[in-house]
């Protein structure tokens, strides 16, 4: 597949380790436990601001800019109420968290999701939290960019 020879090494490695779990429920339980991993978000900034709207758990995103200002580093900070939510917050994160937003904006998020095998079990809720978030981050590095 073309797309993986391009994806930033740690994309590619999470791909890979999805691809060595057999089925849906391993896949499940590991996006759960990077969840687990998450740093916490100080409860100050769990606010409006940094709410997602658009996902049914709720869903908090923070940012800092670095570098550039003409193509900053975006890192984002992340959490949730819901496990399996804050786990794919967990992976959102390690697709865009720490990136320039010229590459920010350019990953392919729904390609990835396809290649980690985690679009097609989502429930539809999920799913749109999901795109949400990546809505929201994308939304941000365009910003940047501007």
């Amino acid at each position: 597949m073309t797309s993986q020879t391009t994806l930033p090494l740690d994309i590619q490695d999470m791909i890979d380790d999805f691809a060595f779990l057999s089925d849906w429920e391993e896949r499940y339980t590991h996006v759960i436990d990077m969840g687990k991993n998450l740093a916490p978000l100080d409860p100050s900034e769990k606010n409006i601001a940094s709410k997602v709207k658009g996902c049914v758990s709720q869903v908090w995103l923070v940012s800092e800019h670095s570098g550039d200002p003409g193509d900053p580093v975006i890192t984002f900070r992340g959490d949730s109420d819901a496990h399996i939510v804050k786990g794919l917050v967990a992976v959102t994160l390690q697709i865009f968290s720490g990136r320039k937003a010229s590459l920010i904006e350019s990953l392919d998020a729904p390609q990835i999701l396809k290649q980690l095998e985690l679009d097609e079990h989502l429930s539809p809720q999920r799913s749109n939290g999901l795109k949400a978030m990546i809505g929201r981050i994308k939304t941000e590095a365009a910003a940047a960019l501007a």
